[in-house]
C-alpha cells in the first residue's frame, strides 16, 4: 500500500491544504453559505454524523451492488467478444454509444422507468461501470504473448484450456485495473442517480442540503463520499496484490 515517507507526504500535504483553505477564509471574511472553512465541516459532520452514515450506507449499497451487476455482464460480453469476432464487430458501436450517453440526461429517464427506489440507482451505477470492465477485460483475454500460445498448442491443448490457464490469469491485472476505476465511477453514478429523484443518499442529502443552503453538510457528504472511494480503490489494490501475486 504506503510506504512510511509516503503516509508522511500525505499527512503533511493534506495538513497544508486544510492550514491554507482555513487561512484564506479567515483573511477574505467568507460567508459560510459561500465557502465553509474545515472546521465548520468537521463541526457539520459530528452534528450529522448518523445521517450520514445512513446515506453514505445506502448510496454505497447501490453503488456495490451497480459494480457487480456493471462487472458481471462486461466481462461475460468480453469472453463473447472474444470467441466471436463477428460478435464483437456488431455489439463495439453499441457499447461505445452506451458509454458516451450523458449520465445526467439517462437518470431520469431511469426513475420514470424503475421507480425512485434503489433499482434506478443500482442500474444507473452498473451502466457506468460496464464500458471499463469490457474494455479492459478484452484487452486482458486478447494481448497473449504469441510464443505462450505456441507452446500451449504444442502440448494440445484445448481453446478452453487455453482460457482457462492462459488468457483468463493474463487478463487478471487488466481486469483489476478496471475493477478500481469501476467502483469509483459507480459510486459516482449511485450518486447522480440521487440528485434526479431518491428518499435517501448522499445524493439526496446534496440536494436537500443546498435547498437549505446548508454548505456546510453539502461539503460533509461530498467529503464522507470521496473518503469511502479513496477506502474502496485501495481495498481493491490490495486484493489484486494478493490475488495477481506475480506482477
Amino acid at each position: 500500500m504506503f510506504k512510511k515517507k509516503n503516509w508522511i507526504n500525505i499527512i503533511f500535504s493534506l495538513i497544508l491544504f486544510l492550514g491554507l483553505w482555513e487561512l484564506i477564509d479567515y483573511v477574505f471574511k467568507i460567508q459560510e453559505v459561500i465557502l465553509p472553512t474545515p472546521y465548520e465541516i468537521l463541526t457539520s459532520i459530528l452534528s450529522n454524523y448518523l445521517i450520514l452514515i445512513n446515506d453514505l450506507s445506502i448510496t454505497l449499497l447501490e453503488a456495490f451492488l451497480g459494480f457487480l451487476l456493471g462487472s458481471f455482464f462486461g466481462i461475460v460480453l468480453a469472453l463473447l467478444f472474444l470467441l466471436y469476432s463477428g460478435f464483437k464487430n456488431t455489439c463495439e458501436p453499441y457499447v461505445i454509444a452506451l458509454q458516451t450517453m450523458p449520465m445526467l440526461a439517462v437518470a431520469p429517464l431511469l426513475v420514470i422507468w424503475f421507480g425512485s427506489g434503489i433499482l434506478s440507482k443500482t442500474i444507473m451505477a452498473a451502466l457506468v461501470t460496464f464500458f471499463p470492465v469490457v474494455v479492459n477485460t478484452y484487452k486482458g483475454l486478447s494481448s497473449v504473448d504469441s510464443g505462450l500460445l505456441d507452446l500451449f498448442s504444442s502440448f494440445n491443448a484445448t481453446k478452453m484450456q487455453m482460457l482457462l490457464k492462459l488468457r483468463i490469469p493474463n487478463s487478471l491485472p487488466y481486469v483489476f485495473s478496471a475493477f478500481k476505476t469501476s467502483m469509483t465511477f459507480s459510486i459516482v453514478g449511485a450518486t447522480i442517480a440521487e440528485f434526479t429523484g431518491a428518499s435517501a443518499g448522499i445524493g439526496h442529502l446534496i440536494v436537500n442540503s443546498s435547498y437549505y443552503l446548508d454548505t456546510s453538510l453539502m461539503f460533509a457528504g461530498i467529503f464522507m463520499i470521496s473518503l469511502a472511494g479513496i477506502v474502496i480503490f485501495y481495498v481493491i489494490e490490495l486484493l489484486e496484490k494478493k490475488i495477481v501475486f506475480w506482477q
